[in-house]
């Protein structure tokens, strides 16, 4: 992750009202696994991914078949 899609995390994350901020796991290392804190302190933060992850699934409940209608187009290529 680069910080301009850590950006595009976060904006999401905002969107959906939950908490954090991006950041690499290594402040010193920008190249390295990026996580979610709940500060951008590296001093005092402390690592929320799961929770963040966990929060971001609850938003969208997968739908169990057979809930509701449900419906889909197959649209075959065009053969030239």
């Amino acid at each position: 992750m680069n910080a301009e899609q850590a950006r595009q995390v976060e904006a999401v994350l905002r969107k959906l009202g939950i908490p954090g901020v991006v950041a690499p796991e290594d402040p010193e290392n920008t190249a390295g696994p990026w996580r979610v804190f709940d500060t951008a302190d590296p001093a005092t933060r402390r690592d929320m991914t799961a929770e963040a992850l966990a929060a971001v699934a609850a938003k969208f409940p997968e739908e169990k078949p057979g809930s509701g209608p449900m419906r889909g187009f197959v649209i075959p290529p065009k053969d030239d």
